[in-house]
């Protein structure tokens, strides 16, 4: 909203305006007011929460610390979706296809994980909402994320064509003295849908889904967006689950998401930039730049709500937040086209995932062969293992952050590593 009006005070010539039409301004600025805003309401929001006795309820796992967290409020996503919602409808262009998908992806997930919260804290049924039915509404995002990201007009990407390279070169040699050319290899290339991604670590690094169903003969590409739409599907409820899984310790959530968000946010920048597009011979994708914004304010809210939810925590997210971070950072990564950087990225995510996974199918087997189910960890997800093995939870939580801040560099690597 604050963009139009000062688009408009811009356009009437009005003093220090046009800065609003700066991303990396804006984003600063949605860094600022997303911690403020989380700052400010987290301290009433906890209150409030306290007030009507939203606490959280604790199983007694033989945990150390864990008893003392018993009644600490949750629900506190809110803190952080309003953190996040605030900013972006003052700060973005809202007409831009990919804030519209962000906006309606936090709102989705947060309504999700707030139903299974209220069902736990209010209907006192510990296990909330069924598996099932969080799994229904993550797919109904993926199938409506994977229909945008195949036939919205405005989801489009930008590829080097031959003759706009020799055509950049050859403007090159009369503007080598111009500091300010903009001319770059994707000037000439038409904009076109695409079910491409990027492939890390690789020369030609991008890889097309329809080479999934090529064999087939799919000439029209429905069965390659079909495949598109289902791997979509997949990628937010496996990073959504692996995010909720991450949130068992204090400051341990919103610590890696924010690191992975700067991570998405750089990605972001370049690949809306067509210069730096052009100069690391990376996808170009025109218009994504206005997610920097909202990456900013993505920022902005998680060390927002780390303040409250560091050792000890004042408030837990519970699933209203923890379902949307994880799936916030899910669509980001498949609007940037880099979805398969994912286990790099998200590499904490995939650490607890793969541990529950594995603790659990080995119990299975061993149960059913040796009549006695056995463990590979001392409990899962693997932070708890940790804590089982006697180190402290804080000091557990800043070596994860120390773990993902390093792939959150082997990501941004791959930019220039191939």
């Amino acid at each position: 909203m604050l963009y139009y009006l000062f688009d408009w005070l811009h356009g009437h010539n009005f003093p220090g305006a046009g800065m609003f039409q700066y991303i990396s301004f804006r984003a600063a600025t949605a860094i600022v007011l997303s911690l403020f805003i989380s700052l400010i309401i987290g301290k009433s929001v906890i209150k409030k929460l306290q007030k009507a006795q939203i606490g959280e309820t604790v199983r007694d796992l033989g945990l150390e610390g864990q008893l003392q967290k018993k009644g600490t409020p949750t629900m506190g996503g809110i803190i952080i979706i309003a953190s996040i919602i605030i900013p972006v409808l003052l700060l973005n262009k809202l007409s831009n296809i990919y804030i519209i998908l962000m906006i309606f992806t936090t709102i989705w997930l947060g309504c999700l994980g707030f139903i299974d919260d209220y069902i736990k804290v209010f209907k006192k049924n510990k296990e909330g909402l069924s598996g099932k039915k969080k799994l229904i509404g993550q797919i109904i995002l993926g199938l409506i994320v994977g229909l945008v990201m195949c036939f919205h007009p405005d989801v489009v990407i930008k590829e080097k064509s031959t003759e706009s390279e020799k055509l950049v070169k050859t403007e090159e040699v009369f503007k080598v003295d111009n500091v300010n050319r903009t001319t770059t290899a994707f000037s000439n290339s038409p904009a076109q849908h695409s079910t491409k991604t990027t492939i890390p670590f690789v020369k030609n690094n991008e890889f097309d889904y329809a080479w999934l169903t090529n064999w087939i003969g799919d000439k029209s590409g429905i069965l390659s967006s079909l495949v598109y739409i289902l791997i979509i599907i997949f990628i937010i409820a496996a990073v959504s689950n692996g995010a909720n899984l991450t949130d068992g310790l204090d400051g341990l959530a919103t610590g890696t998401a924010a690191v992975i968000a700067v991570g998405i946010a750089i990605f972001a920048y370049l690949s809306g930039n067509s210069i730096f597009a052009d100069y690391l011979n990376i996808m170009y994708i025109p218009n994504i730049g206005e997610l920097v914004v909202f990456i900013a304010a993505l920022i902005g809210a998680c060390i927002g709500f780390y303040w409250w939810n560091c050792f000890p925590a004042q408030v837990f997210m519970g699933d209203t937040g923890s379902l949307s971070l994880g799936g916030i950072i899910a669509v980001l990564c498949i609007i940037i086209r880099k979805e398969l950087l994912i286990p790099i990225l998200c590499g904490i995510y995939l650490m607890e995932s793969i541990s529950v996974i594995i603790q659990v199918s080995y119990f299975k087997y061993t149960k059913k062969k040796y009549g006695e189910g056995r463990r590979v960890f001392l409990m899962t997800p693997i932070h708890h293992h940790f804590q089982k093995k006697g180190l402290h939870e804080a000091k557990i939580v800043q070596r994860f952050i120390v773990i993902g801040i390093m792939l959150a560099i082997v990501s941004l690597l791959t930019l220039k590593v191939r």
